[in-house]
């Protein structure tokens, strides 16, 4: 993890002098402060591929910048039957935001695009798109961990899903 936030911290450091040189000031997103959040995207409602697309696009705009997407993968319904298949993706995103605040702007982005219901007790549903934090890492690069009533971190049933950890391998380096 260190080697890759060095990298990553020269490649913002480059990028940094490149957007000063070029007066290019989109770049303010990432700075050295940013926390590297991992994401689990699925729906199975709707124009799937879009849905993932406009999620993808909404967290852009209202987290952080996406640095890496995963390809999209079809998959069963998991914890619940539905004739609807799922298709999911991994990203990870930095931002300056907590991971409280990372929730409730997810939780928006999922209402906006019509998620009416989030999942409760183990008890799923059909759903436009569903967006999970699986970890999050602080600028130095330490796991942050936290058991809330809101939030816990890392996921705690990720390891248990492949549908989670097959796009999570493609987009987590260490």
């Amino acid at each position: 993890m260190k080697n890759e936030e060095s990298s990553v911290n020269e490649e913002l450091r480059m990028k940094s002098e490149e957007s000063s040189v070029h007066g290019d000031s989109s770049f303010s997103i990432l700075h050295s402060s940013f926390n590297k959040y991992y994401l689990g995207l699925g729906t199975n409602l709707g124009d799937k591929e879009e849905n993932l697309r406009t999620a993808v696009r909404l967290l852009e705009e209202r987290v952080g910048k996406v640095t890496s997407l995963s390809a999209f993968y079809a998959t069963e319904p998991w914890g619940f039957t539905s004739a609807n298949a799922f298709l999911n993706a991994a990203a990870e995103l930095h931002t300056s935001l907590s991971p409280l605040e990372v929730l409730a702007r997810t939780q928006e982005i999922e209402c906006m695009m019509g998620r009416r219901h989030k999942s409760v007790n183990g008890v799923y549903a059909d759903r436009v798109i569903d967006i999970d934090l699986l970890l999050c890492f602080d600028a130095s690069g330490a796991l942050i961990r936290m058991n809330t009533k809101e939030l816990t971190l890392p996921h705690p049933l990720m390891g248990q899903r492949e549908f989670v950890m097959k796009p999570l391998r493609e987009v987590f380096r260490d």
